[in-house]
C-alpha cells in the first residue's frame, strides 16, 4: 500500500493567486520529503476556485525541489486540447524529469472549460479521449510522414518532412514507448474504468464522491481487463479520499464543525456541482434515501471525509479497504490550507503514523 497526492487545487476565489501557487507547491515538496510515491494536480481553464491551468508548467517547477515523487496530471483533458500539442509538451516534461511522469487524462468534467471549448456533449468525449490518445501514441512511436483521419482531429505532416534536420518530427517522451497513462473514473457504472481495463491504463478513483461507488469502479475495471485478456492487478489501483488526521479526535472535530473553513466550502461547491449541474446529487449523499433538501454541506463532509486521530484514521481506512477490495495506492485529497499548521501536520501524521500500520493490514489480508 503506498501514499499519494492527489489535488485539483481547490481554493477559496478571494485568495491570492501567487500564494496559492505558493502554497501548493510546498504541499508537494513536503509529500516528497515524507515519502508520497506520486503527486497528481488538475487542469482547469476558467476557474478561479481552480486555477491551475497547465499541470506541466506547474510541475515542472517542481523537478528540481523534489527527490523521487512522481509527477502525474490530474488530468489533462483532452477533448479541450489539440492531440500533438499534447505530445508535444508531455514528451517535453517526460524529458525533463527524467521519466517521473504519469501522464493522467480524462474527458474534463468542469461546465465553464467544456463550453469555452464546446465540447459540452457529454456522450462524445469518451470518444474523444480514446482517439487523442491513440493519436499521441502514434506520433510518439512513428517517425513522419503522418496523415491521421479521425473522427475529430485531421492531421497532416506530409510536405515538410526534413530527415536531415529531424524538421517535421514529434519529440518523443523519456520512457519508453511512453510514460504509464492513467485515467480518471467518476460515475458509479464507469464506461471509463471498463476503457482503462481494455487499454491497460492506470484507474484513478476521485474523492469528491461516496465510497459506495468505488467498488463499482473496480468492477468495471475488471470487465475491461478480461475482455482484453488481461490479469487484473488491484495494485495499480489508485484510490483518492479526504483524509485529516490530527492529534486528538476532539481536533478533527472541531474542525470539520467550523461552517465556512476549507473544507465546508470544498463541499458547498461540490453540493451545488454535483445538484445544479451534474443533475447527481446522489454521488455525494450520505444516505440515497434522504430527499435532496436533506442533504447538507455538513452531511457530506462527515460521510465523506475520513477524520480523526491516527488511530481513528487508521480504523476508517482499513473499514474502506474491507468494503472496496484491495487497492494499491490511496491519494490523499489536497485541500485549502486554511490552517496551514493543520493541514502540514495531517500530511506528516499521515505519513508516519498511518500508512505504516496500514500497509501492514492490507500485506496481511489478500485482495479479494
Amino acid at each position: 500500500m503506498k501514499l499519494g497526492l492527489f489535488t485539483m487545487p481547490f481554493h477559496h476565489p478571494s485568495r491570492d493567486y501567487a500564494t496559492i501557487l505558493e502554497e501548493d507547491q510546498e504541499a508537494i515538496v513536503l509529500a516528497d520529503q515524507l515519502g508520497f510515491t506520486e503527486a497528481y494536480v488538475g487542469e482547469h481553464f476558467s476557474s478561479w476556485t481552480e486555477r491551475i491551468t497547465s499541470p506541466l508548467i506547474f510541475l515542472a517547477t517542481l523537478i528540481p525541489r523534489t527527490r523521487q515523487i512522481r509527477f502525474g496530471t490530474g488530468v489533462i483533458n483532452l477533448p479541450q486540447l489539440h492531440p500533438a500539442t499534447v505530445a508535444a509538451y508531455a514528451a517535453m516534461f517526460d524529458q525533463l524529469c527524467r521519466g517521473r511522469f504519469i501522464m493522467g487524462i480524462g474527458p474534463g468534467g468542469l461546465a465553464s472549460d467544456l463550453e469555452l471549448f464546446d465540447v459540452g456533449q457529454a456522450e462524445l468525449r469518451p470518444r474523444m479521449v480514446v482517439e487523442s490518445i491513440d493519436i499521441i501514441l502514434k506520433l510518439w512511436a512513428e517517425d513522419p510522414p503522418y496523415r491521421i483521419d479521425g473522427q475529430f482531429w485531421k492531421i497532416g505532416l506530409e510536405k515538410h518532412v526534413y530527415p536531415e534536420f529531424k524538421v517535421g518530427y514529434i519529440p518523443r517522451p523519456f520512457q519508453q514507448p511512453h510514460p504509464p497513462v492513467a485515467l480518471s473514473i467518476l460515475t458509479p457504472s464507469s464506461a471509463s474504468a471498463r476503457t482503462a481495463g481494455e487499454r491497460g491504463w492506470i484507474p484513478v478513483s476521485g474523492n469528491f464522491f461516496h465510497r459506495r461507488y468505488l467498488r463499482g469502479h473496480w468492477e468495471r475495471y475488471v470487465e475491461g481487463c478480461e475482455a482484453a485478456g488481461r490479469r487484473p492487478d488491484p495494485d495499480v489501483w489508485r484510490v483518492s479520499r479526504s483524509v485529516l488526521v490530527t492529534e486528538t479526535d476532539a481536533e478533527a472535530e472541531d474542525y470539520l464543525a467550523e461552517p465556512e473553513n476549507g473544507l465546508s466550502f470544498y463541499y458547498r461547491f461540490f453540493r451545488f456541482s454535483f445538484s445544479q449541474l451534474r443533475k447527481a446529487l446522489f454521488m455525494v449523499k450520505p444516505d440515497l434515501d434522504m430527499p435532496d433538501e436533506a442533504v447538507t454541506v455538513d452531511g457530506i463532509k462527515r460521510a465523506l471525509v475520513i477524520a480523526g486521530s491516527p488511530r481513528r484514521v487508521l480504523d476508517q481506512l482499513v473499514a474502506l479497504r474491507d468494503e472496496v477490495g484491495h487497492f494499491g495506492t490511496l491519494l490523499m485529497a489536497g485541500h485549502d490550507w486554511d490552517q496551514p499548521k493543520l493541514w502540514r501536520r495531517s500530511m506528516e501524521l499521515l505519513a508516519s503514523d498511518v500508512m505504516p500500520a496500514f500497509a501492514r493490514h492490507a500485506k496481511a489480508t489478500p485482495p479479494r
